[in-house]
């Protein structure tokens, strides 16, 4: 790649980094970098900025040699797939990246909301999954779906309200071996099967009324990706094995964008990391 096209920069003091989306003024990812870096001792600077879709090959390509690398929120997290020189193997399964590394090699992208949702699930002494509701069809259901394969699950329903829209996302869970359900949302209070999990994947809550089935509310662990305020209605009715609030997994997977800006790997740890890990949980209050 060219000098001047998007990644290329050279190894220097200063780093800037930056979480982008449009809106992005609530974003938590601020006080959680912040955290984490404070206690690495690192001078390290990390901002939200508002970043629309069509802007964002632009202002990839005008940063500077002093940043280092960016998170992405939707729909980001697929419109930085073209300007991506490699990707880990997680981008692939899950059809999207919301880490970018600034390397001389140009942009290189990685998903850490798997890690998020299987390590929010760790903490609560869920290890393995066999059958999983995933309500919602986009870019977070898509790594639901992979996570629930890490943790063994074989068959996964998923409620959209479109069907037909949410058809793409059946191809991600059986190149993971999982079987497949798309079902309407309608449809899930009649759902008749034993569930272990509920991974409700809407952002900002179901808008929309969904009804369980008293068993699932009864024995299921519910993670509901929706965080603010917390608990959300749906975890409000949730009488089961569990609730775990996205904020959580927003915790987690942050913890594996500071791996991946201090290491370059998402799989190796930083220094003194269960004390990163306290201090980015206590930024946000938990």
């Amino acid at each position: 790649m060219a000098a001047g096209s998007p990644g290329v920069r050279r190894i220097v003091a200063t780093r800037r980094l930056a979480v982008l989306g449009s809106p992005i003024g609530h974003s938590r990812s601020p006080a959680l970098h912040r955290a984490a870096y404070d206690v690495l001792g690192l001078d390290w600077s990390y901002e939200a900025a508002d970043v629309a879709g069509s802007e964002l090959a632009a202002f990839v390509e005008g940063r500077d040699e002093s940043w280092l690398g960016l998170s992405l929120t939707m729909p980001l997290k697929r419109d930085i797939l073209p300007l991506l020189s490699s990707r880990n193997a997680l981008v692939d399964q899950t059809g999207s990246a919301n880490t970018v590394l600034f390397t001389p090699g140009g942009l290189a992208g990685f998903n850490t909301d798997v890690y998020g949702i299987t390590g929010a699930f760790a903490r609560h002494g869920v290890d393995s999954l066999r059958t999983v509701l995933v309500v919602g069809g986009g870019a977070t259901a898509a790594s639901a779906l992979v996570a629930a394969a890490r943790l063994g699950a074989h068959r996964v329903f998923i409620a959209v309200r479109s069907v037909e829209r949410a058809a793409p996302i059946v191809g991600v869970g059986r190149a993971q071996g999982i079987e497949v359900d798309l079902i309407p949302l309608t449809s899930v209070a009649t759902l008749d099967e034993r569930l272990d999990a509920v991974i409700s994947t809407v952002p900002n809550g179901t808008d929309a009324v969904v009804e369980f089935d008293r068993d699932t509310v009864v024995t299921a662990t519910l993670l509901d990706v929706a965080y603010h305020p917390w608990p959300s209605p749906l975890a409000q009715g949730w009488s089961g094995a569990g609730t775990i609030s996205g904020l959580e997994m927003l915790v987690l997977q942050a913890l594996a964008q500071v791996r991946i800006f201090v290491n370059h790997d998402d799989a190796v740890a930083v220094a003194d990391e269960d004390r990163v890990l306290a201090a980015m949980l206590e930024s946000v209050g938990l």
